[in-house]
């Protein structure tokens, strides 16, 4: 996320879904460094292709990997690109990817705790917490099982911080094979409360089990008019989650430090619809 206007950013399993704050202006076009068969394979996925890029994606001990970067902000390792479905969909509701995670599935979430500037804070410890009993207390057919600690290789799903990444916001993905992406990292988010590190865990969580933006035809919560997809193929509406503008949905693109860190009654419904 960036302030002023937070961005998400998703990589899928992996996506990887990062809020940005209001501030930030949008990064610059850079040439693209990926084959055309990428590209192709995103554009019929719903993704806007004007700035893909090759990058490398921190992991809680330091070491990178690589990813694809689409809409400034979304990551995908390039066998989940190749193995991206065509999508349908329609603008102006709730959507989610086509990548759910099973149902009746216990997700043991791991606070990473470790050194390198790699570990939470303690304010992010708590909003972690926070985040989780979002989830919990909806007794959905998924649930979060969450420890603190920094042996997160055996966990389902990882929160941490990277200290590498420029501006605010976080990152994380989609689920792949039934299982959530299981990668999710916030940064420069220590200056926020403890709602706003809130709205981020749960945003990004909310990616990590199959969540696009609520605002993804038009980005109209960073103050732009930009469809993150093509022709409106990629993105599944959810019933029963209003048409337009939901400005106070936590999967919006992009957030405010003014955010309360909780679902509104259309996330709750999207999160039953598909849990």
């Amino acid at each position: 996320m960036k302030f002023s206007r937070i961005a998400l950013l998703l990589v899928g399993a992996s996506f990887f879904a990062c809020q940005t704050e209001n501030n930030e202006q949008p990064a610059e076009t850079v040439e693209s460094n990926v084959s055309p068969e990428i590209v192709a394979k995103l554009a019929n996925y719903d993704f806007n292709v004007n700035n893909v890029k090759e990058v490398d994606y921190f992991l809680p001990d330091g070491s990178t990997t690589k990813m694809i970067r689409v809409e400034e902000d979304i990551h995908l390792p390039k066998d989940q690109v190749m193995g991206l479905p065509n999508l349908q969909g329609v603008s102006g509701k709730n959507y989610h990817t086509n990548n759910l995670v099973a149902q009746n599935t216990v997700i043991n979430i791991i606070g990473y705790t470790g050194g390198g500037g790699f570990g939470l804070s303690s304010k992010a410890q708590t909003a972690l917490q926070w985040a989780v009993n979002n989830y919990n207390r909806l007794n959905l057919s998924i649930r979060f099982n969450l420890t603190y600690g920094t042996n997160y290789q055996p966990q389902d799903m990882v929160v941490y911080n990277n200290p590498n990444q420029s501006g605010s916001g976080g990152s994380a993905g989609f689920p792949s094979g039934g299982a959530p992406f299981k990668f999710v990292q916030i940064y420069g988010l220590e200056g926020f409360n403890t709602n706003v590190n809130e709205h981020v865990i749960t945003h990004e969580i909310g990616h990590s089990v199959g969540f696009r933006h609520t605002d993804y035809f038009s980005r109209q919560s960073c103050g732009q008019n930009v469809n993150e997809g093509s022709a409106g193929v990629g993105a599944n509406p959810i019933p029963g989650t209003p048409s337009g503008y939901d400005p106070t949905s936590i999967m919006l693109a992009c957030f405010s430090g003014s955010t309360d860190g909780e679902f509104n009654n259309n996330d709750v419904t999207a999160l039953n619809y598909l849990y």
